[in-house]
């Protein structure tokens, strides 16, 4: 796979396309997909863009070999990845982070990882000048910041800066604004400040690629960290600040955004005071109980639960701080044939009414899945439509999460 190399010309300043489930093997993906993943690049549009995001993993800035573990880490199948200069680095390390990432992005411009999706999540508007006044060639692998505790009356100064970065370096560059703020956990404050963010965004809208959710900083405003026997869905008082988000955010009405679920803490095993959240027949009937029982030592059971519950919900792709969070987000992202068929059932109706599925179990409205449709097609085109018989547990076992 070749690079696209850097130029003094602001179009030829993008990474090259990639594709999901590109590290497995040509067989393996013929025989999972009926209609295989296509490439993505950061010059598509700004929808399908988002949709590709899947799982996006952070990576501490500080990390002494952080352009070998991102290209690492594309070589195992990640697409998009945060460097992080904020919760993940010290306060005294920020200004030495920060260089080591701008150095990475440089390294990485020359790779197949400059493929990825890639972003620098800052703590200041500052930073993202910082950034842009000091890189180099990485500009062709740099997708755009990460903004955190983004709230109407900071957001302006980042979004700005974004702007005046994008025309600095000639390249389109995109914000990823985390909702985690108190003045959105607390209750009477909420509609308020969604409805001034909502109307901050629409201003800026060319650059906003998706709304990320920071579940983790609300919890702690109510001193809570949730079980890993539990989903963020089972925190109330978090839960409802996720509905509010979609509700102002996530709209399908040409308002919206894609907006990402919160991260899964959970990687290792412990002492369950629940029963497993993944039913065994259905690995079972694929011969691999023994990999259900890898997934429920690790607590993969629960961040399966919860992705369902993220698509329930709205929300499309997952923040992850570990690798092997990242398999179980793409493999519930692929559409299946079934979804795909459906899908295609209803976008090809344009007078309403309603049509049985030609699986024969429920009815397909053609106006009110309309818009669901239309997601389904735009997450083929970015994971592929499995083929029919494949399940989620062939996906996960060729993805050898372990």
């Amino acid at each position: 796979m070749t690079v696209t190399q850097q130029s003094t010309t602001p179009d030829t300043r993008t990474g090259q396309a990639s594709t999901h489930f590109h590290h497995l093997d040509p067989g393996v993906r013929d025989r999972l997909f009926l209609h295989a993943p296509r490439p993505v690049a950061d010059t598509d549009p700004r929808n399908r863009l988002a949709v590709a995001l899947g799982a996006t993993l952070y990576v501490p800035g500080n990390r002494p070999d952080l352009a070998d573990t991102i290209a690492r880490r594309y070589g195992e199948g990640v697409m998009s990845m945060v460097i992080d200069l904020e919760d993940a680095v010290a306060d005294d390390q920020v200004d030495a982070a920060l260089a080591s990432a701008v150095d990475a992005l440089d390294t990485l411009a020359g790779t197949p990882a400059s493929g990825m999706l890639l972003f620098v999540r800052v703590r200041t508007a500052a930073e993202i000048r910082a950034v842009t006044a000091t890189l180099g060639a990485g500009v062709v692998a740099l997708t755009g910041f990460v903004v955190p505790k983004f709230t109407a009356d900071t957001g302006t100064d980042t979004l700005t800066a974004v702007r005046e970065a994008s025309d600095t370096l000639g390249k389109h560059l995109y914000v990823m604004p985390v909702l985690e703020s108190p003045v959105l956990a607390y209750r009477e404050a909420r509609d308020t400040e969604l409805q001034a963010i909502a109307a901050l965004l629409a201003e800026h809208r060319d650059r906003v690629l998706a709304v990320r959710i920071g579940a983790t900083d609300m919890c702690g405003l109510f001193g809570i960290r949730r079980d890993r026997d539990l989903t963020i869905y089972d925190v109330r008082v978090v839960s409802d600040v996720i509905a509010s988000i979609v509700n102002y955010l996530g709209r399908t009405d040409g308002t919206g955004f894609v907006v990402t679920g919160p991260v899964w803490e959970y990687f290792a095993d412990h002492e369950r005071m629940f029963r497993p959240q993944l039913r065994e027949t259905p690995f079972a009937e694929q011969d691999a109980v023994r990999f259900r029982q890898q997934l429920v030592s690790r607590d993969l059971d629960g961040l399966l639960r919860e992705i369902a519950l993220d698509h329930a919900n709205g929300i499309q792709g997952k923040t992850v701080i570990h690798p092997s969070h990242v398999a179980p987000v793409h493999a519930l992202a692929a559409v299946t044939a079934e979804e795909y068929q459906d899908a295609v059932d209803i976008l090809g109706g344009d007078t309403g009414g309603v049509r049985a599925s030609g699986y024969g179990n429920k009815m397909n409205e053609l106006k009110p899945h309309r818009d669901w449709a239309q997601r389904v097609a735009l997450r083929a085109s970015v994971f592929g439509v499995t083929n029919p018989g494949v399940t989620f547990v062939d996906l996960l076992t060729a993805l050898a999460v372990r």
